[in-house]
């Protein structure tokens, strides 16, 4: 093989390596489990109040480490993207479908009413990335426990 190929090559591989993953592929490859995703949301809510947790402490510390300070702020606003990103990526883009008769009542209430859920996660995630509020935790998990049961079926149970 020529030296400039194996440099391509080269390249290539680095690339492919270095992309960042999506949150998912789009296509209807089967392999994502939707109870994970919703468990998925579950933690990644519980590593957003560890983050305020840490960052109420550490700013109320009698000498401040910007540092970590810094690094539980971005670790908070991060896993709160997540959530947003498996909301709307997987179950808005992906999951729930409109109802094929719209006449449908029925139907169309449960998708209004999954879509209510989702769009409120998205918001309540969003506010968890702009402060410290707790109350936003619990609002999250409420809304993420509704979400379940419209989605799964009021007996859906939690599977670990």
């Amino acid at each position: 093989m020529k030296r400039s190929a194996l440099a391509s090559l080269a390249v290539l591989v680095l690339v492919a390596y270095t992309l960042p993953a999506s949150a998912h592929c789009q296509i209807p490859c089967g392999i994502y489990d939707d109870e994970l995703r919703v468990q998925l949301i579950e933690e990644h809510i519980g590593t957003v109040e560890k983050s305020m947790n840490k960052i109420i402490e550490i700013s109320g510390a009698e000498t401040v480490d910007y540092n970590q300070l810094v690094r539980w702020v971005n670790n908070k606003e991060a896993h709160a993207q997540e959530i947003q990103d498996i909301v709307t990526a997987y179950f808005m883009a992906q999951r729930i479908s409109p109802p094929k008769d719209h006449g449908d009542e029925k139907a169309v209430n449960e998708y209004m009413h999954k879509l209510a859920l989702l769009h409120a996660i998205q918001i309540h995630a969003m506010k968890a990335k702009q402060s410290t509020t707790l109350d936003e935790i619990e609002t999250l998990r409420t809304l993420t426990g509704k979400f379940r049961g419209a989605y799964f079926g009021e007996d859906a149970g939690h599977k670990h």
